[in-house]
Parts: C-alpha cells; sequence; structure tokens
C-alpha cells in the first residue's frame, strides 16, 4: 500500500481530510445528513441559496397529472446541482476531486496551489445551488485504510472493495451482489457496504434497508436537482459516464449531452474520452434499478453514474492522478455549463 498523500499532496481522499475540509469551510454551509449504520455522521455543503420551487405535488403526482411544474416549477430558477462521492468506500477518486473542487470554491485555488479559471467562471456563470456529498458510504471509507487505488493491483481492489467470502476467497464483481446484505456471508466486508452489509447502490428502493438510502432520497426530494451525478471507479476504464436504465428518453439524451461535452473538454486537454450512446435496449437480464435510477425517479433529476479511472498498475490503461483529477474537472465544467439545459 503506498501513501498517496506524500506522493500527490493535492489527492485527499481519507475520512480525516474531508472533515478537516468541512470543519474550515467559511462560503459553503455545512449540513448534517444522517448517521451511518455504523455510527459516522454524513455530512453535505452547499454554496448558493435553497430554490424555492413551488412545490405542491411529489414527482410521482406531478407526472400524473401531466405537469411537472407542480412538483417543482424551475422556470427563472437558478439550477440545483448534486454530486456524491464514495457511495463505494474504495472508489475514492471522486473523493479527492470533490476536495479539489470545494478547495477552489473556498479558496480559488485546488490543493496543487493552482487556479483553475475555466472551473471556477463556468460555476459563477452558472449561478447554481451546488450540493456535495464527499462521502455518502461512510462506513465502507472508514473500512479502507488506502487512500487510492493507484499502482495497486486488480486484486487489491477486489479486496479492499468487494472483500471476501467465508472462506477467503475475493468476492469479485459483479458475484458480490448474489447475496444482499453480505454481512452475514463476508469474511472481509470490503467497503462496497456500510456495516450492515447493504450496497447503497443497490438498496431496496420501495423498501429502504438504510438510513443512508432513506436520507439521500429526502434530500434529492427536497431539493429537487436538476442534475445528480454519483462519482464511482471502474477499475481502469476510460472514464465516462454511464447511460441510466429506465428513465425517460429526454434524460438519456441529456446524459448523452452532458458526456459528449465532456468528452470535448477531454480531447481538448490532450485526455482520453469516451461516450456511451443513447440506448433503449433492456436486454435479458434487465438492468438493476439502481441508486441512480431511484433518485431520478424521486425528483426527476438528469440522474448519471460517472466511472472514473482508478490508476490500477496490472491492467492496461491506467491513468495518473492528475489525470484523473483533470478528467473530474473537466465533468464539473461541462456540467456547470450544460447539464440542466433542456
Amino acid at each position: 500500500m503506498i501513501d498517496t498523500d506524500i506522493r500527490y499532496p493535492f489527492w485527499k481522499s481519507k475520512p480525516a481530510d474531508v472533515e478537516a475540509t468541512l470543519d474550515n469551510a467559511k462560503l459553503g454551509k455545512v449540513h448534517t445528513l444522517c448517521k451511518s449504520a455504523g455510527g459516522h455522521t454524513i455530512r453535505y455543503i452547499t454554496y448558493g441559496e435553497p430554490v424555492d420551487y413551488n412545490r405542491q405535488a411529489n414527482y410521482s403526482s406531478a407526472c400524473g397529472a401531466k405537469d411537472t411544474r407542480y412538483y417543482a416549477d424551475r422556470e427563472g430558477k437558478r439550477p440545483t446541482i448534486l454530486l456524491i462521492g464514495a457511495t463505494h468506500g474504495q472508489e475514492m477518486e471522486g473523493v479527492a476531486a470533490l476536495m479539489n473542487l470545494i478547495s477552489l470554491l473556498e479558496t480559488g485555488l485546488d490543493l496543487r496551489g493552482k487556479a483553475v479559471p475555466e472551473l471556477t467562471d463556468a460555476f459563477i456563470a452558472a449561478d447554481c445551488r451546488l450540493v456535495i456529498i464527499p462521502i455518502y458510504n461512510y462506513d465502507g471509507r472508514v473500512r479502507c485504510l488506502p487512500d487510492s487505488m493507484i499502482n495497486e493491483p486488480i486484486d487489491f481492489l477486489r479486496y479492499h472493495g468487494q472483500g471476501t467470502w467465508k472462506d477467503g476467497s475475493l468476492c469479485g464483481w459483479p458475484e458480490c451482489k448474489k447475496i444482499h446484505p453480505i454481512k452475514d456471508a463476508a469474511g472481509f466486508l470490503g467497503a462496497y457496504y456500510n456495516d450492515d452489509g447493504v450496497n447503497l447502490m443497490h438498496d431496496n428502493f420501495f423498501i429502504p434497508m438504510a438510513e443512508e438510502t432513506k436520507a439521500l432520497m429526502a434530500l434529492c426530494d427536497k431539493e429537487a436537482p436538476e442534475c445528480i451525478i454519483g462519482l464511482h471507479g471502474g477499475d481502469n476504464c476510460t472514464s465516462l459516464l454511464l447511460q441510466p436504465a429506465y428513465v425517460p428518453l429526454e434524460t438519456k439524451e441529456s446524459v448523452f449531452r452532458l458526456a459528449s461535452a465532456t468528452a470535448a473538454y477531454q480531447e481538448a486537454a490532450g485526455l482520453k474520452s469516451d461516450v456511451h450512446p443513447v440506448s433503449e435496449h433492456i436486454g435479458d437480464p434487465p438492468p438493476s434499478f439502481n441508486l441512480t435510477t431511484a433518485l431520478h425517479h424521486i425528483c426527476g433529476a438528469v440522474s448519471a453514474t460517472y466511472e472514473s479511472n482508478e490508476g490500477l498498475s496490472d491492467i492496461p490503461n491506467g491513468f495518473t492522478a492528475e489525470e484523473i483529477l483533470m478528467h473530474h474537472y473537466c465533468l464539473f465544467r461541462a456540467l456547470f455549463e450544460l447539464a440542466w439545459r433542456k
């Protein structure tokens, strides 16, 4: 295990880093989301004042009335954007990126000591309310002692992420999802899960098992964000936005537009890029109705999962820490500029 803080001082992903950042925030307002299954306090930070959307109905009822303005009348209102880090505790790339974003918003400089005017200017021009949950699965993040997966082998990621079965063998992916909650079947409980063994990405959203899920859904209902991006890690993928399942075509097209704008900024910066096309194909077995989808159906948001490269050592296409950060900056810039626009 290599200490990323020593190699890259701008890479801050530990719970202590996040707590210090939130404690020292001057411009953002810090709030409590809930207590995790393990008793940890999950906090988030907001920039911009709350938006009064003239709520008259929940989102489902407004859709039934054939006019979503009964849920949130967005005409002439500033947009709200929600960023979620570490739904899986070992996926720390988004946490590090969010720490740099908060530093930019608080001080004008990121954790490298550099200004990023194209990003901060985009945020100012957006005039948005920004809601950031740096660590959503706090239990999993606390359980994962490394601060990154950069230059580590894939089995290191699997051990810390999905954990092991009782016999010591790696749970792996996607087999780690075949038992849920996994706690009683696990030898070492990986950082995918909260302390009850719930993978928050695959909770039972109609009868939530986790307090974290209930609290996040309540937050999304209250804030009614136009865009929700969950920041994940995807081995050594070329970082990209995944197309959500079970959402309207308009939402898929909005994700594609955001992905295309992100890729354009990445390519202009000399970075690799990838864009998933819009697809209405369901397939067999069908895709899961996961957290990304559930949050759309709570508030109508353009909701998507961003899979970041994790910089692993023993499979092709590993990115450096700085490349991972730059990829996130391109996403954030595109998000501020495009995500809420029809």
